[in-house]
């Protein structure tokens, strides 16, 4: 019906058909993929004048039965567009072209939660503050995002419970987990189904994959990301009874205090790009992972973002979400030189360390302050 539609009005000129939700039209017994492939290579691909666009929020599916087909749609392809969340700098964009008013430090906040997606950044009010959202959104009567969580994976995963057992597991550890520590816990085969779930959540943005810094490619970690989840994760899941106006009334909390130093740091992994250029190195090969490593005494030390690069040096970044400059004490001095020499027998020879703040409004300068080789701040990130 389609292509006799196309025929009976093509006048020579541009034709385009742009299906929205793609997924949604394969119902069970539907055998719609058969029909597409069909409509394309019989009718469509022949016609130079013709243009079909696709589009879905099932990531799987997409993946699975279009970009990945190995039928009739292999290799069929012309272009693809992955949209990806909103950066800082897109968020301050969105945020002004709203008439919604917050400073640099408030948009990392509302980005460590609702993860720079335009669709939740909508319900942002101009007459209330960062918090006073936050409470409409999550915590109030009637929030609109109190119950997005299943919703969401509900509409992007074909086996959404699966998936979020996945998710909450991840959730647990900011340096993340492997595959087989991952198939262990939730008892899933480490097979093809693990397989299909880990390569939906990385390319959806909310997991991604590294080998953290001086282990062998055969253990590849996947760490959770998503600003959303760890924070609905954190604040919102499992709680039986509504607490109205729970954001503002603990801003000073110790647990949201804690909360978002862990989350800056997911800001800074989203932000790599932006951080590479600060340091002027965006043209360096480099790989990017967390490190943690336990010595003789015990003690050991947790490095929250490393930045290994091919021109010999290695970034060892500190990530610090703090409310004013920043200043180096005797101790904490002690505490870099200590982690810089747990780190110095893994490097290559030749290789060097340069200890790198990653923080909110820069470094107060003091008789310490020179453990710092690079400083990055928060402007930095929204370029």
């Amino acid at each position: 019906m389609l292509s006799m539609a196309l025929q009976k009005i093509d006048d020579g000129s541009r034709q385009l058909v742009f299906l929205d939700e793609l997924p949604w039209m394969d119902t069970p017994r539907s055998f719609f993929i058969t029909a597409l492939e069909s409509f394309w290579n019989g009718w469509a691909c022949h016609r130079s004048n013709f243009m079909l666009v696709v589009c879905g929020s099932a990531n799987s599916w997409i993946m699975d039965k279009l970009v990945n087909n190995h039928g009739g749609l292999y290799g069929r392809l012309t272009y693809q567009i992955k949209l990806s969340p909103f950066t800082l700098g897109e968020c301050e964009e969105f945020y002004r072209s709203r008439n919604v008013d917050l400073s640099r430090y408030d948009i990392a906040q509302s980005y460590m939660i609702l993860g720079g997606i335009p669709y939740y950044m909508e319900y942002m009010k101009r007459h209330l503050s960062l918090a006073q959202n936050i409470d409409n959104m999550f915590f109030s009567k009637g929030a609109q995002l109190r119950d997005e969580f299943n919703r969401l994976f509900a509409s992007v995963f074909d086996s959404p419970e699966r998936v979020k057992d996945v998710v909450v597991f991840l959730s647990r550890k900011s340096a993340g987990y492997t595959r087989d520590e991952i198939s262990d816990y939730l008892g899933i085969s480490n097979g093809s189904t693990l397989s299909a779930i880990l390569s939906a959540l990385v390319a959806s943005d909310f997991v991604i994959k590294y080998v953290p810094f001086g282990f062998s490619k055969r253990k590849v970690h996947y760490k959770l990301v998503d600003p959303f989840c760890l924070f609905y994760l954190m604040f919102v899941e499992g709680q039986d009874s509504l607490i109205e106006g729970f954001w503002l009334q603990n801003l000073a909390s110790q647990n949201i205090v804690v909360w978002k130093g862990l989350a800056f740091e997911n800001v800074c992994f989203n932000h790599i790009p932006q951080i590479k250029k600060a340091l002027g190195i965006s043209g360096v090969k480099t790989m990017q992972s967390a490190w943690s490593k336990r010595d003789d005494d015990k003690e050991g030390t947790q490095i929250d973002l490393l930045i290994s690069r091919a021109d010999n040096i290695v970034n060892l970044c500190e990530i610090k979400f703090y409310n004013d400059l920043f200043s180096v004490d005797g101790d904490y001095y002690r505490v870099m030189m200590h982690r810089q020499t747990l780190l110095e027998p893994y490097l290559k020879r030749g290789m060097g360390i340069h200890n790198t703040l990653i923080t909110t409004f820069g470094l107060n300068s003091g008789k310490y302050s020179g453990v710092f080789t690079n400083v990055v701040t928060l402007d930095a990130l929204f370029e």
